[in-house]
């Protein structure tokens, strides 16, 4: 078992924190403070290939798979959670359903501009009714003379105000049995009848853009289904077990963020005639931080593997999130802790991280729903063994 990254994969990875240390560090704060998503980063994320790696070169992308993608999105992490959240939504669920199950035309069309970083995507889930629960959908998509009516709202939508399409989840029928069938359908965002607005103060992640998109008698032509009618659920479900690996490695960048200014100010801050790192609870907590936020790494990286190789990942992916997002919350908590009357101060920068690591336990599904899709999952196993 091999743990050691190839050449190609350091020299990316070295490339990215060089990006992430001179290009948004600087500005992550102010970022925050003013809840300005940065555009400008983006374009140059989408030049230096970011944007691309795991989709078919084919298409724009660079094929350098899952790994090398969850690689950057954490060193992006540890410079701004928020700037990192509209990074992966961007590839991880924006981008990614075209490429699951978009025919070559729409790949050619919708993807290519995406992969190649000219432009972003968003993804349309929730509404009042859907979140958690995917079958709350109430987003409907008639068949009127070849195209699709949809009317709707779908709420907290990441990248809302600067995504070119947005794929949304709509009722597009019902079985016999009176169950909803839930389709999957590209929306271009200047299609008439689509409005965004941003109603929303949140508490972290402030840079990474976040709205509300109201669809009234959208028309956008039948071609734009994503595979099969029927489909759309099953393939809503597998795009969130990929986006479940991108919320963890985020989730760790945050974690060793969170280390390392710990480190750096239990050696600058004296009490009691030395450093703080001389006393064994702030030793404890950094070793502990440092301990969560290699497993939660390691938990990642085996996702990806299995990902990357064509294997079955859906527990994986949640375990990872679930680990990895809370070590993230407990390592926010615990450098507040060290920093002290300090970290409270926005100037320290560890009150953006303890604001910022909340949301990585609700997005992508909660912790709760994390727990449950694991607990099935090793049901399922068990049952295939008997």
């Amino acid at each position: 078992m091999d743990f050691e990254f190839s050449k190609e994969l350091t020299e990316l990875q070295r490339e990215a924190r060089k990006f992430a240390n001179e290009k948004i560090r600087p500005v992550a704060d102010k970022l925050d403070q003013k809840a300005v998503f940065p555009r400008d980063l983006f374009t140059e994320m989408g030049q230096k290939g970011f944007l691309g790696l795991p989709f078919e070169k084919k298409y724009g992308g660079t094929e350098k798979g899952t790994l090398a993608y969850m690689t950057v999105a954490e060193e992006i992490a540890r410079a701004s959670l928020g700037v990192a959240l509209s990074y992966v939504a961007a590839v991880s669920i924006g981008a990614s359903p075209i490429a699951m199950y978009g025919t070559s035309e729409q790949k050619e069309k919708f993807l290519r501009p995406l992969a190649e970083g000219r432009e972003l995507a968003a993804f349309g889930l929730t509404e009042k009714t859907a979140g958690s629960d995917a079958k709350g959908v109430e987003m409907t998509a008639e068949k009127v003379n070849g195209d699709y009516v949809i009317n709707g709202t779908k709420q907290w939508i990441t990248n809302a105000n600067y995504a070119s399409l947005i794929t949304v989840a709509a009722i597009t029928g019902y079985k016999p049995s009176g169950e909803k069938i839930i389709s999957s359908i590209i929306v271009p965002l200047d299609t008439r009848g689509v409005s965004v607005s941003s109603p929303y103060d949140k508490v972290g992640v402030r840079s990474s853009d976040t709205g509300e998109i109201t669809f009234k008698d959208v028309r956008v032509p039948v071609e734009n289904l994503l595979g099969e009618e029927e489909a759309g659920l099953k393939q809503l479900l597998n795009v969130l077990n990929g986006g479940r690996i991108s919320i963890a490695a985020i989730s760790v960048g945050l974690a060793q963020e969170a280390l390392d200014k710990s480190l750096t100010h239990s050696l600058e801050r004296e009490q009691f005639g030395g450093p703080i790192r001389q006393f064994e609870s702030v030793q404890f907590k950094l070793a502990d931080m440092a301990t969560e936020t290699e497993a939660a790494r390691l938990l990642v990286q085996k996702a990806c593997y299995l990902k990357d190789t064509g294997k079955t990942f859906i527990r994986e992916a949640a375990a990872a999130k679930l680990f990895a997002s809370e070590a993230a919350s407990r390592n926010a908590n615990r450098a507040m802790q060290i920093y002290g009357g300090t970290g409270f101060m926005r100037p320290a920068g560890v009150e953006r991280l303890l604001r910022d690591s909340k949301i990585l336990e609700i997005g992508e599904g909660t912790s709760e729903i994390q727990r449950l899709v694991i607990a099935r999952q090793l049901f399922k196993e068990e049952g295939a063994k008997s």
